[in-house]
């Protein structure tokens, strides 16, 4: 092997090593609504003690997976990044499938999770696909296989419902719109820079709002008003 190919080879094999111990996928798990934790909440998340999650927790922070906020007397812990959040929900994908057994239903049984949950900091579920799909239809949006472009019809129209901040678009290591196969529904859910935004606006208009127990996002009732008046979307429940 060539020297690179060594080095990608290890640090693969130490990523996957520190995903697959069912304490920290647990707790990986838990980050992926974009909230930061505690080592206490985590814990108890995991059902582990508060000591065994710190060793865990450093082994994350070694590999890169997440990282440590200080508040205060508090540290907090969230994913290092929506590349992690992206590989995370990959292998819940495969996870499910490996697991599946004919016509079983794919993603979580939740309902609630079903319907509309957090991704990371974007919107997934059906509430997610049925926005990607309405985005699709106006035409604010084009997607073709795991590539997604914002139109200059779509830019202008998030601008206008403040959706998008005038400064959006500025060059940025992350990509500004990104199809993501949604774990439940199996069709693409809209992530990247867009994404977060429109959950971050869903979220700040208290369209949607977080549930306590998971990523699940409870449709308020001005919710249901207004994904109708935007986005054109009938949300059950």
């Amino acid at each position: 092997m060539k020297g690179w190919q060594i080095v990608t080879a290890n640090g693969m094999a130490e990523v996957t090593a520190a995903v697959g111990e069912p304490a920290r996928a647990a707790m990986l798990t838990a980050l992926m609504d974009g909230r930061a934790l505690t080592a206490s909440e985590l814990a108890k998340v995991a059902a582990i003690t508060p000591q065994t999650a710190s060793s865990h927790l450093a082994r994350l922070i070694v590999v890169g997976l997440i990282v440590v906020e200080k508040q205060g007397r508090h540290r907090y812990h969230r994913l290092a990044s929506p590349a992690v959040a992206h590989m995370i929900e990959g292998i819940m994908q495969i996870a499910g499938g490996l697991q599946a057994r004919p016509l079983a239903r794919t993603g979580p049984r939740d309902p609630a999770m079903r319907a509309a949950r957090t991704c990371y900091d974007h919107l997934a579920g059906q509430l997610g696909v049925d926005i990607a799909d309405a985005l699709q239809a106006r035409g604010a949006v084009e997607i073709d296989g795991d590539g997604a472009l914002l139109t200059e019809t779509g830019r202008t129209w998030m601008r206008d419902m403040g959706i998008l901040k005038p400064d959006a678009g500025k060059p940025s290591s992350r990509p500004f719109c990104r199809p993501c196969l949604d774990w439940s529904e199996r069709r693409p859910h809209i992530a990247g820079v867009l994404g977060a935004a429109i959950c971050t606006h869903a979220l700040e208009q208290n369209w949607v709002r977080r549930r306590v127990a998971n990523r699940a996002l409870e449709i308020t009732p001005k919710g249901h008003i207004a994904l109708k008046a935007t986005f054109g979307i009938t949300c059950a429940g």
